[in-house]
């Protein structure tokens, strides 16, 4: 009787096959965990490197702006000191004469330049004008106030008045500005140089009837003048 034959196990079902292919497969696995942990750490990487290079070109803008207005004090005290003394006096005269006179532009610039005025040189007087902060509306408006309720002129005398060459040379419009704009009774304002005209110079009704309407005289309306002489004593 023959001997049997012993069948021998294919490698693949072997046990030291089967605990090496496990320890690769662990091993692969393990590397493609690692590759995803790379990946990740250089997105995160260079997402912080963008956003530091953003903060850090923002900064650099801010620096600049602030430098640059920084500069402007600098430059604007530069072109000051290239102004001569004599305008500077010029504009310094040409501010008060506006806020506290109310001159108007053209009255303002004869005063500046007068032999009996300021007499400063065309030049620096023009300076002054070209830079002096004046509203010539506001102006008219206030010399008007003035000439309404301090001198009690009629609405057409305090107009001439304005714009007169003789008196304050103001622009129609900046005058016809202030007529609009001014508050003054001038029923009340006829009937106050009615009274003075009767006291002061002893006229009769008649008489201060004719001054306050006339072109050469107080030039109120005819309305304006019967209220007057109708209330004085």
């Amino acid at each position: 009787m023959s001997k049997e034959r012993k069948v021998k196990k294919p490698i693949y079902k072997r046990w030291w096959f089967i605990a090496l292919a496990v320890i690769v497969v662990i091993g692969v696995i393990g590397n493609l965990g690692g590759t995803e942990e790379v990946a990740d750490d250089a997105t995160e990487t260079a997402a912080t490197e963008e956003a530091t290079a953003s903060e850090t070109e923002a900064e650099a803008t801010e620096d600049t702006t602030e430098e640059a207005v920084e500069d402007e004090p600098a430059e604007e005290e530069a072109v000051e000191d290239d102004v001569p003394a004599e305008f500077k006096s010029a504009l310094t005269k040409a501010q008060m004469y506006s806020d506290t006179m109310y001159f108007s532009k053209e009255g303002l610039y004869g005063q500046l330049t007068a032999e009996y005025g300021e007499q400063f040189p065309e030049d620096a007087a023009q300076y002054a004008m070209e830079n002096v902060e004046a509203d010539w509306n506001e102006n008219a408006l206030k010399k008007a106030d003035s000439y309404a309720n301090d001198m009690y002129m009629s609405k057409a005398g305090v107009y001439d008045q304005l714009t007169s060459d003789a008196g304050e040379k103001f622009l129609p419009e900046e005058a016809q500005y202030a007529i609009d704009n001014v508050e003054a009774d001038w029923n009340e304002n006829a009937l106050q140089k009615a009274k003075s005209y009767q006291t002061d110079m002893a006229m009769s009704v008649e008489a201060i009837r004719e001054q306050l309407t006339s072109e050469y005289g107080e030039k109120f309306t005819a309305e304006e003048a019967e209220y007057a002489v109708s209330n004085l004593e």
